[in-house]
């Protein structure tokens, strides 16, 4: 049975996202016909105001209000002589979750993966090189994810950054906790024992 034009477009929309597949999307699109009318439009204006009113931190790259700077960057509580370099906004997020950093942040938004046609000139680095020229930073740490883009894109930041005289870290990589060492696999086994520290 077809569906109305309108569901049916609607439908199309949610499958459009990350992880929503073609039943989920219709159940959506049902869920927003079962909404009040005064729901709808406020979905509908949330919708249209994230892209309208939300750009990137002219500073790190981390989303903020149009005309304004991230949270993280106009706090100057935070330490601005340390910059943890990130592939996108969601790690920004699981990095604050963990309230383990207190410096500031360098969204790339993306790694460098030659397949996908990414290249070093189509993510955030001339503007992290240019943070780190200004003076001020002490540190970079390299916080991409523990995978192959993640790791090459590391490596080639931290090689951009050496003769810039700035400390070059990479975060560390292992077994997780509560994790069981029969069930981690080898290559985490191998990082985890490579990145051990003294107690």
């Amino acid at each position: 049975m077809n569906l109305p034009e309108p569901i049916a477009r609607l439908a199309d929309h949610f499958a459009r996202l990350p992880g929503i597949g073609p039943k989920t999307a219709q159940r959506l699109a049902f869920a927003v016909l079962a909404t009040e009318q005064p729901r709808v439009e406020a979905f509908a204006a949330a919708l249209h105001a994230c892209k309208t009113q939300v750009a990137l931190c002219p500073i790190c790259g981390m989303y903020c209000t149009k005309g304004e700077s991230c949270p993280v960057c106009y706090n100057d509580r935070r330490d601005a002589s340390v910059i943890c370099v990130v592939r996108d906004p969601r790690d920004v997020l699981a990095m604050e979750r963990a309230h383990g950093f207190s410096g500031h942040y360098h969204v790339l938004h993306g790694v460098i993966a030659p397949m996908s046609g990414v290249g070093p000139d189509d993510i955030r680095i001339d503007s992290l090189l240019q943070r780190v020229r200004n003076g001020g930073v002490e540190e970079v740490i390299l916080a991409t994810d523990p995978d192959v883009e993640g790791d090459v894109t590391a490596m080639y930041i931290a090689d951009l950054l050496a003769p810039l005289g700035v400390k070059v870290t990479r975060i560390a990589y292992g077994v997780p906790v509560g994790g069981s060492l029969e069930y981690t696999d080898d290559i985490t086994l191998q990082k985890a024992l490579a990145g051990r520290r003294g107690i």
